[in-house]
């Protein structure tokens, strides 16, 4: 299994998918055949992630395939943009994640905690998932559940401890969808609801590959009840001087694959761009090797796309932007995470030094995030409306470029 980190890697990954986008995808999504198999699942998301390919490319090819059948895809694709929008609404709760992982910390060096992440806790299934996970920055969806619901009810590990393994180790590791995915699991984000790994469940869906039978607690009660923080206001964009020196600033949670952004602030200046250059935030030093190596390659596919524009350390941007004589700086909006986290410091320098930061929200994310206020249902009844309306913008047609 091999991930290249490029624009047309992913769409080739998605060509070569899109086909079993619809009632093939639905069928089969939850079988886990293995690393070495031919997958039931997109295997997408770490373009996703960094959005070197965009949801709206693929939600929107998929309902225009598909149609009808396309419906569970679709939704999947829109699991991720729940994640992001309901935390980008409370964002206390991924503060408080942070608080708990530090509170944990000295637990790392426990034997059970290292069995674990080693992939020796004498569990099969389990330790191929953690050998699978440090070696390709991958596991399918079903076996991600499976790990965490193991780490949590039978190897009764911090649940905190185990989202931030898999969260340095994914190459689609995302603050909201792997945080409140853990959270789910643990019986945190929703009342009554948690998830509990069964043997015979596993048996099933990973064809005998693995068959846990008396080595699992299949009966256990959620870790608690979730006292969750009002839901907050949608991120909006901000606005931008028409008529200001103006940089372009790419990251690693938004690429932009397909330019969209970049054309679309093209479109609103009144003069030409004067700099544009891919940020190297340094909140990457955590993760794994293969983590560190497909983010440096995305950010180099960038790089070339923005026609060979500089890789520039966040220490580096005021004088990057000097050199540009800039006034104001734009930059894809940064979701709640360890990117904002490390970039809250830097941007309020910016700022002092007296250059206008501006982040954009995208069309997609300004679209769902106001229905991620409660459970899922509630976006999930948007999609129609909104896949409707994305049709006719910028976001639907960038498909064929």
């Amino acid at each position: 299994m091999r991930f290249d980190a490029t624009r047309d890697a992913a769409r080739q990954q998605w060509a070569a998918f899109a086909p079993r986008a619809g009632a093939d995808y639905a069928a089969q999504r939850n079988l886990d055949r293995g690393p070495n198999e031919p997958a039931t699942v997109s295997r997408l998301s770490p373009y996703l992630r960094t959005r070197l390919l965009l949801e709206s490319e693929v939600a929107l090819a998929t309902a225009q395939m598909h149609g009808d059948a396309a419906e569970k895809f679709v939704q999947e694709v829109c699991w991720r943009t729940y994640w992001k929008g309901w935390l980008e609404r409370r964002p206390q709760v991924w503060h408080d994640y942070q608080t708990e992982l530090l509170r944990c910390a000295s637990q790392r060096r426990l034997p059970d905690y290292q069995r674990a992440i080693s992939g020796e806790t004498g569990i099969a299934c389990f330790d191929a998932w953690a050998t699978e996970l440090r070696d390709t920055g991958y596991l399918h969806n079903h076996a991600r559940m499976w790990a965490a619901s193991i780490w949590i009810f039978t190897l009764r590990l911090p649940w905190v401890l185990g989202a931030d393994w898999f969260l340095t180790h994914l190459l689609d590791g995302d603050a909201a969808s792997n945080t409140l995915s853990w959270r789910w699991v643990g019986g945190l984000h929703t009342a009554g609801k948690h998830y509990l790994a069964r043997a015979d469940n596993i048996a099933r869906f990973t064809q005998g590959r693995f068959d846990p039978r008396g080595q699992l607690v299949e009966d256990a009660a959620p870790l608690g009840q979730p006292q969750h923080p009002p839901a907050g206001p949608v991120p909006t964009s901000s606005v931008v001087d028409a008529n200001a020196r103006t940089g372009w600033l790419l990251h690693a949670d938004d690429l932009d694959g397909d330019g969209q952004l970049h054309r679309q602030l093209r479109q609103r200046l009144a003069r030409p761009l004067d700099a544009t250059a891919v940020l190297r935030s340094g909140d990457e030093a955590m993760l794994s090797p293969p983590v560190q190596a497909f983010r440096s390659a995305a950010r180099e596919d960038a790089r070339q796309r923005l026609a060979a524009a500089p890789v520039v350390d966040v220490e580096a941007v005021l004088a990057w932007a000097k050199d540009a004589e800039l006034q104001q700086l734009v930059m894809p909006y940064v979701p709640v995470g360890a990117a904002q986290d490390a970039l809250a410091a830097p941007i309020r320098q910016w700022r002092a030094s007296g250059l206008t930061v501006a982040t954009q929200v995208r069309e997609w994310d300004a679209a769902f995030w106001p229905h991620a206020a409660k459970g899922f249902f509630q976006l999930r009844r948007a999609i129609p409306d909104v896949l409707s309306d994305l049709r006719t913008t910028e976001a639907g047609s960038a498909w064929g470029r």
